[in-house]
């Protein structure tokens, strides 16, 4: 068995790419027009994993944009995406500058969650061991649901 990628589907493409990729720092892999069905793909790597997304076709982030307007619900039911990242905090910031609210700030330097424009949670790891605490996140609450 191998993972190939975890679909979502989004309601403003433009927003979403914005948010995985300009803020989040993924990179677009393909795309793909489906007239017929009214529906674009967009596949998203992190920069680490491009080459073997492009090889391999994995591990990818799938973005469904439906043509015709639906109501997504339940966005929390899904769960989670993870990344691990270089630096915490630095990506948490370009995110909050960027006007992402921060749901679980990285108060022990280690993990954070935030939201898509979609309402899907994306939770970030630091990579390798936990940077020591540091403001304005070590004491900043919760905010909304993560």
């Amino acid at each position: 068995m191998e993972y190939l990628h975890t679909m979502v589907r989004v309601t403003d493409l433009d927003a979403s790419l914005h948010f995985y990729c300009d803020l989040l720092g993924l990179q677009e892999i393909s795309r793909q027009e489906n007239e017929k069905g009214r529906f674009t793909l967009v596949f998203l790597a992190t920069p680490n994993d491009t080459p073997r997304a492009k090889a391999e076709k994995s591990p990818m982030v799938e973005l469904t944009y439906n043509w015709d307007p639906e109501t997504y619900t339940g966005g929390r039911n899904f769960g989670h995406l993870a990344y691990r990242v270089d630096d915490i905090y630095a990506l948490c910031q370009k995110l909050q500058d960027g006007g992402v609210t921060i749901n679980r700030p990285p108060r022990d330097g280690h993990m954070a969650f935030v939201r898509s424009p979609d309402d899907i949670s994306i939770e970030l790891l630091q990579k390798g061991d936990s940077l020591a605490p540091q403001e304005p996140w070590a004491s900043m609450p919760n905010t909304g649901s993560w």
